[in-house]
This record gives C-alpha cells, sequence and structure tokens, in this order.
C-alpha cells in the first residue's frame, strides 16, 4: 500500500506544479499591467480623431455637400461617440504581485485533500488490500485455509461494506462446512448488491441444503422471487430438480435438470446434472438420453410457395431451426442452406445443435422455423420470408419420415 500512496503523491506532483506555475510569472505581468496603464494615450487619440471628423462634416457643410439638419444630427451623433469612448472609467488600483499568493496553498491542500478523499470512497484501495491478503498467504510457508479465512474476516471488520469481502468469504464458509456464517456472508453481500437473481439462488441453494433439502417455507420464497426475476436461473432450477428427484417426481426432475443446462457454462456442473437425468430415467424405467440421444432429430422437407418464387436470389440463405416450444432454450439445432437447393429435405440432430447445453434430444417436441435471408444475417430482418410448424414430435429419425415446412410469409 505505501507504493500506491507514493503512486498517487507523484501523479498529484504535476497538477501541484500547474498551480504553482502562475505565481513566477505574477511579478511580471504585473509591472505589464502597470506599464500600459500609465502610457495609456487613447483618450487623446479618441479626441484627435473626433476633431479631424467634425472638420471634414464643417467642410461638407460649406460645401453644400449636407444641409445644416443633417450637419445637427451628424455632429451630435460625432460627440455622443465621443463621450462614449473618452467616459472617465475609474481603474482599480493594481493589487501587488504578491496578492493572493496564500490561496495558492490553500487550493493545493484542498486537490490533495479531495484526491485521497474521493479515491478511499470510490477507488479499489480494499480490493487491492484483499489481492494483497491472498498473496501472503500464498507466500507463507505455514499458509493455510484456516488462516486465509482469518485474514479476510479480519478485512470484513475494516471494510464491511466491500461486496468483494463477503463474495470471498461466503464460498470459503461454505466449503469448510461452516453453514450458518455462510448464510450470513451471503445476506450482507445481498444487502450490498440488491436481491439479483444469482444472489438469491445461492441463497436458497444454501438454505435448501441446511433444511436437509426440504423445500421450506423459507427456500420456497426465495425461488418465487429468483424466478419472477430470471425463469431461466440455473442454480435454482437444479434446486427444483434435487426436490423433485427426492419426491418420486423424476419426469419433473428431468424437465427442471434440462431447463437448467441450457444456461450453464461449467461443464462439470452440467456433466453432474445429466447424471441425474440419467439416473432419473432409469427409475422411470426408460432408455438414458445418452444412448437415445443417437439417432433421435427430426427429418424437415422444405420447400418455397409457388407465389413467393421470384422474390429471392437463389444464392439467398436458409436458416432451418428447430426451437424447444417454451421458447426457453437456444435454439436446439440450426442447418443453412441455400434457395437453389430449395426443395430440399434436412435431418436436424444432435450433430446440428449450437451449444451443447441445448440439444434436440432434450424435448420431446419443437417448434421448427425456416427462414429466408437475402442479406445472410442470422437474425430476422424485415422482408425475410419464413414458414414454421408447431408441436413437431422428437424420435428417433426415420427415412420415411418427414415434417412438411412451406415457406410462404414475409416477415415485416
Amino acid at each position: 500500500m505505501t507504493l500506491l500512496w507514493i503512486a498517487i503523491a507523484i501523479l498529484l506532483l504535476p497538477a501541484l506544479w500547474l498551480l504553482v506555475s502562475p505565481l513566477r510569472k505574477a511579478r511580471a505581468l504585473h509591472d505589464q499591467q502597470r506599464d500600459f496603464e500609465a502610457n495609456d494615450t487613447s483618450a487623446e487619440q479618441n479626441v484627435a480623431i473626433f476633431k479631424r471628423r467634425l472638420a471634414s462634416l464643417e467642410a461638407a457643410l460649406e460645401r453644400g455637400d449636407i444641409d445644416a439638419a443633417r450637419f445637427e444630427e451628424d455632429r451630435l451623433e460625432l460627440e455622443r461617440s465621443l463621450l462614449e469612448d473618452t467616459a472617465f472609467r475609474e481603474r482599480r488600483p493594481l493589487k501587488a504581485a504578491s496578492a493572493g499568493r496564500i490561496v495558492v496553498p490553500v487550493v493545493m491542500l484542498a486537490v490533495v485533500a479531495v484526491s485521497v478523499i474521493w479515491y478511499q470512497q470510490k477507488g479499489a484501495e480494499g480490493d487491492l488490500v484483499l489481492l494483497a491478503v491472498q498473496q501472503e498467504v500464498q507466500n507463507d510457508p505455514e499458509g493455510s485455509l484456516a488462516m486465509y479465512i482469518e485474514r479476510m474476516e479480519e478485512q470484513a471488520e475494516r471494510q464491511p461494506d466491500n461486496p468483494n469481502v463477503w463474495s470471498e468469504l461466503f464460498p470459503l464458509y461454505r466449503e469448510t462446512g461452516q453453514m450458518p456464517k455462510a448464510v450470513d456472508a451471503l445476506e450482507r453481500l445481498i444487502e450490498i448488491e440488491g436481491r439479483i437473481p444469482p444472489l438469491l439462488a445461492q441463497l436458497a441453494q444454501i438454505r435448501f441444503f441446511m433444511a436437509e433439502r426440504e423445500l421450506t417455507d423459507e427456500v420456497q420464497a426465495l425461488v418465487d422471487e429468483t424466478l419472477e426475476q430470471d425463469p431461466r436461473q440455473p442454480t435454482v432450477l437444479g434446486l427444483l430438480g434435487i426436490n423433485a428427484f427426492d419426491n418420486g417426481d423424476y419426469e419433473q426432475a428431468i424437465d427442471h435438470w434440462r431447463r437448467a443446462i441450457a444456461n450453464i457454462e461449467d461443464p462439470n456442473t452440467v456433466s453432474s446434472l445429466r447424471d441425474g437425468i440419467r439416473v432419473a430415467q432409469e427409475r422411470l424405467g426408460v432408455e438414458p438420453e445418452e444412448t437415445v440421444a443417437e439417432g433421435t432429430g427430426i427429418r424437415v422437407r422444405v420447400s418455397l410457395d409457388e407465389e413467393l418464387v421470384g422474390r429471392v436470389d437463389d444464392d439467398a440463405s436458409v436458416f432451418i431451426t428447430a426451437r424447444d416450444i417454451e421458447g426457453e432454450l437456444p435454439p436446439l439445432a440450426v442447418v443453412r442452406a441455400q434457395v437453389s437447393e430449395l426443395p430440399m429435405t434436412v435431418t436436424l440432430d444432435n450433430s446440428a445443435a449450437m451449444s451443447p447445453q441445448a440439444q434436440i434430444s432434450q424435448v420431446q417436441e419443437a417448434r421448427l422455423v425456416v427462414r429466408v435471408s437475402p442479406s445472410g444475417q442470422a437474425t430476422p430482418q424485415p422482408g425475410d420470408l419464413f414458414g414454421d410448424l408447431e408441436n413437431v414430435s422428437i424420435g428417433p429419425i426415420a427415412d420415411d419420415e418427414a415434417a412438411e415446412v412451406v415457406i410462404n410469409r414475409v416477415f415485416e
């Protein structure tokens, strides 16, 4: 931390120098202003200009170029202009060159104070301390998880409003079996960060396991609050799957776990949920999905309505997509072709999945959407042609069966 404050001091030096710099030029500027005021002849010059213009005006009157009325009008205008230019304006006496010097050190101190206070309020000093604690424990030959927790607890007392302290402490308590402390740390984090779905889901999960995998009223309230904000929250969906499995509702457990998998990136967690799905399927007496996934999908025959032939070029892209009925998962399978290949028959199976977390073998029914994109963009655009088919059953792929989808509408 000492190096940090030294660095901040070094960064402040240029700012302080800019504040001091004008004082070095104050004497010269004062002398220049005094000399200017002493040698100012602007009033005499204005009088001389007035006399020349008045003489020119009188000569014009004598020559008959203007009449007496015009002469009087122009003369009054000249006199008015002279009065404005030579009106006596009292100048304030020049202050001494050293005047106001005391303000500079005051401003310098204020800059330093504001910078330090602002950094303490908005800066990352606390996070740097946490990093230093972590490195200290790692470099200590006798360092241990217990020592790290102790150091983090000290930081929790020193910076109780730093969310990074509590987000670090919560998993440490959970991993060491200190569940009440884990709950306290997580609730403190929620007070700071707000009641956001990921934190509420973790709180629901830990209270669920503390209640010996029972969906208590308190846990149910947290689950409802989380799903209201994010119906796809994977931690809560996984929790609900466990509860359904424990109660013998294996179909519901499989549904929850499949939905959770679609929103989880951690491969280890995905693998654990797939194991749970396989066990649930065995309990139901059905073949596990790893086996049925092979050869499972949809054959789709795609054609273009005759009235739309000629609306798009032959090289326009055709996106053939299978989606889940609820629309909660990413596309389950996508095949790209060209208009010149229509009519055509394609197979949508797990090999056409965009993500291992969302595959067509995970659902029993799907919605087929076929879109022609002249621009080639994956997202729908006005003017694209499309067709769809609802509630298409997913099962073993048969060569003699195919779902028919006709491209017969224009996307607006």
